[in-house]
């Protein structure tokens, strides 16, 4: 029987390599809907079973003929403003956001959707109270504009389910990187400049920690959720335990590039940069039933990506 499935924002990083994975399977129909604001129609799949839409989640007028025209069993909402720089630059673009989320919710609701996905993030733990972080015991304590949008969010999912039965799973992300992700984040601005022999430049000492977890760990979890109908109504930590240091990554990447990139500190951010990051991942591990992908294999990936185009 055809599954068909909804993906919003699926021309970014992770949604693109949900939609490739997902589109692997000849029984299911992928509908991805970007505005292509910070997306690429290059990320997009060029598979019979996949169909690009160009439209804003954000718009009900642009979302919602889309639900008429098809009838999803599932949906993916990871339409959404992304990467620390931009976010905090565009606050009120990052805001309506929320707008995004209430049509997509509404439009399932009224649409019997089986269940719906929303791409969460860590960043709704705020600053860390206890590492790792828990998604049953780690307060939320979010305060900047990105992270409130995927606090009030996960109400919004965990409401809907409440008032009206509609199925969810909130995927909270660390880290991903990828063979797909701009350069706006941090790995792939490390390879790229190590292999170049450029400066790599981090934001005050670098000893900020942060986790990184290859794509397809993501999404190999991700999919399984959906396939083996686990985490329903429930919350979900995506991400590597393994807690490293900015600069610990920096020289890393350097070691493995064999670069002769120097490390050149500037000013920290004003805000946004939090100092502690890494998931509990027992959930996580127990629904993908293997052993992660390493960093040094996630690097060594993301290296024959750039060095094959």
């Amino acid at each position: 029987m055809i599954s068909t499935i909804l993906i919003t924002g699926g021309a970014g990083n992770v949604a693109s390599a949900l939609a490739n994975k997902l589109s692997e399977n000849s029984n299911n129909f992928i509908v991805i809907v970007d505005n292509l604001s910070t997306g690429s129609i290059s990320k997009i799949p060029q598979k019979e079973n996949v169909k690009f839409i160009k439209a804003d989640a954000n718009n009900y007028n642009d979302i919602v003929p889309i639900f008429g025209r098809y009838n999803f069993d599932y949906v993916f909402h990871y339409a959404a403003v992304v990467g620390v720089k931009r976010t905090l630059e565009n606050p009120m673009m990052v805001l309506n956001d929320i707008e995004g989320i209430k049509n997509i919710l509404s439009l399932s609701k009224n649409s019997g959707i089986k269940r719906v996905f929303f791409s969460s993030s860590s960043e709704v733990y705020g600053e860390p109270f206890e590492i790792p972080q828990n998604e049953n015991t780690t307060p939320l304590n979010s305060r900047l504009p990105y992270a409130i949008v995927k606090n009030v969010g996960e109400a919004f999912f965990k409401s809907y389910f409440q008032e009206y039965g509609l199925n969810y799973t909130i995927f909270r992300f660390f880290n991903t990187y990828g063979p797909n992700q701009s350069e706006d984040f941090v790995v792939p601005r490390f390879v790229k400049a190590a292999l170049k022999n450029e400066p790599i430049y981090l934001y005050g000492d670098g000893l900020q920690t942060r986790s990184f977890c290859y794509v397809d760990d993501n999404i190999d979890t991700c999919v399984k959720a959906m396939n083996i109908d686990v985490c329903l109504n429930d919350v979900l930590n995506v991400g590597s335990d393994k807690e490293m240091t900015i600069l610990s990554l920096a020289e890393k990447i350097i070691s493995i590039t064999n670069s002769k990139s120097k490390i050149i500190h500037l000013p920290p951010l004003e805000e946004g940069d939090m100092t502690r990051r890494c998931p509990d991942t027992t959930k996580m591990k127990n629904i993908l039933g293997r052993e992660l992908i390493t960093l040094e294999v996630g690097i060594n990936k993301l290296i024959t990506h750039y060095e094959n185009r």
